[in-house]
């Protein structure tokens, strides 16, 4: 089995302490192209030492966020704070702080492998020339191979050095495996983040993939439209988010009572995806609705957020 970061090669590098405090907030972020506005408010925060996966369906805004957060974008509205830095008016001491490796990551081909290293690492007072050996050893790169002569997977192998070589903070990654056969990406994604976690990082990990960040992940936002749809850690999803099935009789008076993401109408019983299953729960105990409640995996719990599968919710009939 290949190996990205093989575990048993354990590297010698700085460990961040796992704490309650902030590496990364966003406030009523708004971006637009144009007339097409595709960052519609966003808010998040994300606590140092956790592993976020960003999920949202191709044209949600991913990209457009991530590159935001690393200054390569200017937002039209909002406030973005990376370990308390403005990505805009910080955006040379930002450098220090965040690795950034992207799926369409710009490199010069003309360069070997050991000229692009050392190119650089000279923007990076922070480099560590011995870590970036370490990796390059690891990761099994050819120092004098042309970086235009190299494969998908070691253009994305050389990619992840120079993300990681300065020791960043913060690393972020915009779905850098998408290029890969699926078995590559889920070992890439595998052994990545297990690294990264072992080494205390704070992740943000962009896809469209939910089962290959989801093992991974500490708390999940979907991104919907532009919007935060929820963002949640992974069990408090699992606990909250749930299929309801009662007949179709009790709908327009019992659905008016809390949030619902889904509803179907399937004739004799409708169906519907809540939000707080227990509060859901409580209300139509108390109701005396009879119920059944089905558990949905964070795959149909993400198709829940991101279709729209909302049905005509009946009137009650009040004729006698």
């Amino acid at each position: 089995m290949t190996h990205w970061i093989h575990p048993k090669q354990k590297l010698q590098v700085q460990e961040f302490g796992m704490t309650n405090e902030v590496a990364l907030s966003i406030r009523d972020l708004h971006k637009s192209y144009g007339r097409h506005h595709v960052l519609k408010g966003v808010s998040l925060e994300l606590p140092k030492g956790q592993t976020l996966a960003l999920l949202g369906r191709n044209g949600a805004g991913k990209t457009t966020l991530i590159k935001s957060i690393v200054g390569l974008l200017k937002p039209d509205q909002g406030a973005i704070r990376v370990c308390n830095l403005d990505p805009q008016s910080n955006a040379v001491e930002l450098r220090r702080h965040i690795g950034y490796l992207a799926e369409d990551q710009q490199m010069f081909g003309w360069m070997t492998v050991e000229q692009l290293i050392r190119f650089v690492g000279a923007f990076y007072r922070d480099w560590d020339h011995a870590l970036a050996a370490q990796y390059l050893q690891q990761l099994q790169l050819e120092p004098d191979k042309k970086i235009k002569q190299l494969s998908k997977g070691n253009a994305i192998r050389l990619g992840l050095l120079l993300a990681l070589a300065h020791r960043p903070e913060v690393v972020i990654l915009d779905d850098p495996a998408l290029a890969l056969d699926p078995i590559m990406r889920k070992e890439f994604n595998r052994d990545l983040v297990a690294h990264l976690q072992d080494i205390g990082s704070t992740i943000l990990y962009s896809s469209h993939l939910l089962a290959e960040v989801e093992p991974v992940a500490d708390c999940i936002a979907i991104l919907h439209e532009g919007k935060i749809a929820r963002y949640a850690t992974t069990n408090k999803l699992r606990e909250d988010v749930k299929r309801m099935v009662f007949p179709t009789e009790y709908a327009s008076e019992v659905l008016a009572q809390f949030p619902i993401i889904q509803f179907q109408n399937h004739g004799r019983d409708a169906s519907v995806v809540v939000e707080d299953a227990p509060a859901a729960t409580c209300i139509l105990q108390e109701w005396e609705v009879p119920y059944q409640t089905v558990d949905l995996n964070l795959d149909e719990i993400f198709e829940a957020y991101v279709t729209d599968r909302m049905d005509s919710i009946p009137t009650m009939n009040t004729a006698g």
